[in-house]
């Protein structure tokens, strides 16, 4: 079984490459984040014809989410759950293949001192009471997405450039820890723990070229899901060429 994520930073502009990516990669769960879609614009048939059923959260011009399955797609819920009051799209759930699977887009952050940074910790906090309250860390479940947070120093291409900055501040990085507490697993730094891999670079300066990324592409996963871990890597071919995601898609394979 393969699970993917991939932010592709507005699907109506990336559809193409996501179409032919889909065939060349034949994954089986992919999470989808920054449609940037509402509901009626996501191209539902689209991915039937390629087989595989979805689920979207979208608001319009911003954000946006998605799973798309060929092994079964049951039991979606947007965000966290029907009270949920968040009016950004970020949060998508189904299960497929027999996991529970989230796709995330976790709110950036811009700078320490803005608002929206408050409001990442908060819904990181949501996000976390969530596990606590409706999970078990003994069943499979993954949470697949765009974090928007370097896990550690070694997933920064030059942490020194960042210091003050989001997506390494200790309180977010405080929260994947709270996460990984609970009996959530980097699943790919199972099998890739080396320094230098990254799933997002800037497009400005030549970034990608130059190995300046940042690694904030994640699937997190419980004890079930690890135990089966065959394969990761991050597929850089998909940052390549013309009009890519500033992001690469993450892939796991699981044994059967």
């Amino acid at each position: 079984m393969r699970i993917a994520t991939w932010n592709v930073n507005s699907l109506k502009a990336r559809l193409p490459r996501v179409e032919a990516w889909l065939s060349d990669l034949q994954p089986d769960v992919v999470c989808l984040q920054e449609t940037k879609l509402a509901d009626s614009a996501f191209p539902a048939l689209t991915f039937a014809a390629l087989g595989y059923e979805s689920v979207h959260h979208g608001e319009g011009r911003w954000n946006g989410v998605a799973i798309l399955s060929r092994v079964g797609l049951d039991d979606p819920m947007n965000g966290f759950g029907p009270d949920d009051d968040d009016p950004e799209a970020r949060l998508v759930w189904a299960t497929c293949g027999g996991i529970r699977i989230a796709s995330a887009y976790v709110p950036n952050g811009r700078s320490l001192d803005d608002d929206h940074y408050r409001y990442k910790l908060a819904w990181l906090a949501k996000l976390q009471a969530l596990l606590e309250t409706d999970h078990d860390p003994v069943g499979p479940l993954v949470i697949a997405g765009d974090y928007n947070i370097a896990p550690t120093d070694l997933d920064v291409w030059n942490p020194a450039r960042f210091e003050g900055a989001t997506h390494v501040s200790a309180p977010e990085r405080d929260a994947l820890a709270a996460m990984q507490a609970w009996g959530l697993t980097d699943s790919f730094r199972v099998l890739q723990p080396e320094a230098g891999l990254y799933s997002w670079w800037d497009y400005r300066g030549g970034s990608f070229h130059k190995k300046e990324g940042m690694r904030i592409d994640l699937l997190m996963a419980t004890r079930p899901v690890v135990d089966r871990l065959t394969f990761a890597t991050i597929d850089r071919n998909a940052r390549k060429g013309q009009q890519p995601s500033d992001h690469a898609p993450v892939l796991i394979d699981l044994a059967d």
